[in-house]
């Protein structure tokens, strides 16, 4: 199920975090895994795409279209480099919210908007998007800009790549995380209210 997607990214991306050196990348069997997880998350956003635009717009407009295009691009790119490993790592650690996104969508079809389980997920997808989306990609900058000279030697499209999809996606990024911010003090308030 796709919504198990993001619970996969999770739990692969903190064993990779721990197995593979950091800028020679993985070798044989972290590696094999590696690739099958940027394939998987290939497969993910193709499948998702596909869901997006067969009912667009009402999963999403342009700019989820956007985000899956850029980010298979750049997971695709890595992919057949061996390059940048890394930071498509952090980057698809942020789709670890993805389980809280779709909850929150199948409770609202569901009508549950008033439910204790919206609320809660609702708190836990703000969160889990500060600390996945916000602060990490707060610190893929920072790290970016301390290791430039590194992230230079990288070949010319997955540089100019870096430089280029990161911002845009930590832009949609927080427009999203004003969007959760705005509807979670709604839904409390609301909340609130009833009681």
């Amino acid at each position: 199920m796709l919504w198990q997607f993001g619970g996969i990214v999770f739990l692969e991306t903190l064993y990779f975090a721990g197995s593979c050196q950091f800028w020679v990348g993985c070798r044989g069997r972290e590696l094999a895994l590696l690739e099958e997880l940027f394939e998987i998350s290939i497969g993910y956003f193709l499948s998702d795409l596909a869901m997006i635009l067969w009912n667009f717009p009402a999963l999403g407009g342009l700019e989820y279209v956007l985000h899956h295009g850029l980010s298979m691009f750049s997971i695709f790119l890595s992919l057949i480099s061996g390059q940048g490993q890394v930071y498509i790592l952090m980057v698809l650690f942020s789709e670890s919210t993805t389980p809280f996104v779709n909850l929150r969508w199948h409770l609202d079809v569901a009508g549950l908007k008033s439910s204790n389980l919206y609320i809660c997920n609702g708190i836990a997808l703000f969160f889990g998007w500060l600390v996945a989306r916000i602060l990490l990609f707060i610190f893929f900058f920072y790290h970016m800009i301390i290791h430039f000279d590194e992230v230079k030697k990288i070949f010319p499209l997955g540089f100019y790549s870096l430089l280029m999809v990161p911002p845009v996606l930590a832009m949609m990024n927080a427009f999203w995380f004003w969007k959760i911010a705005k509807g979670l003090i709604k839904t409390l308030s609301k909340a609130r209210h009833s009681q």
